[in-house]
């Protein structure tokens, strides 16, 4: 009950109701853009943009989801955008041409840390990173992720399958020791 009223209040655009708020999610929300950014200064700017266009547009917030899950999904996109802009050029892959098949098979050994997940995943073609990091990490699903990176399900599908993949070998490396 106390979030859905002090959201009604920053719809009114209470201060004191918009600071509360702030409080409440900026250490989660920063997590969050610190695992797409890798930098404290860049994830603290994405951050301040992000409640920045939550407080614009909380009108459009329905409650049809948390709010924490609403304002992630903003989190997300500032990150991806702010990834995309420090990118000078980005290679798109032509992937609607691809059969898709699932690939529910997700084992990672027993020895290997989030860490060493976390740390292969940086290593992934930037297509794939950001659908396997959305995924394995936010837990966002294929519709979900097809939103927000404005992708189809295909290839939201092709790129998790495809990374997961590229993923799987980086981590048997590591497991056998040829790995850095």
């Amino acid at each position: 009950m106390f979030q859905i009223d002090v959201v009604e209040q920053c719809k009114q655009n209470n201060r004191k109701a918009q600071v509360k708020l702030y409080k409440q999610y900026c250490d989660g929300m920063y997590c969050v853009a610190m695992r797409f950014v890798k930098n404290a200064d860049d994830a603290e700017d994405v951050l301040q943009e992000s409640f920045i266009k939550a407080f614009q547009k909380i009108d459009q917030f329905k409650g049809e989801v948390t709010f924490g899950a609403w304002l992630k999904r903003i989190v997300v996109n500032k990150s991806i955008d702010f990834l995309k802009k420090k990118q000078e050029k980005l290679v798109t892959l032509d992937e609607t041409y691809m059969h898709v098949v699932e690939d529910d098979n997700w084992n990672v050994a027993p020895e290997i840390s989030m860490d060493q997940v976390r740390s292969a995943i940086e290593k992934l073609p930037e297509n794939y990173k950001y659908v396997v990091l959305m995924f394995l990490l936010e837990g966002y699903d294929h519709t979900e992720i097809s939103e927000v990176l404005n992708i189809t399900h295909t290839t939201c599908r092709t790129r998790l399958l495809r990374g997961k993949a590229y993923l799987k070998e980086i981590l048997k490396e590591k497991c056998n020791g040829t790995g850095s």
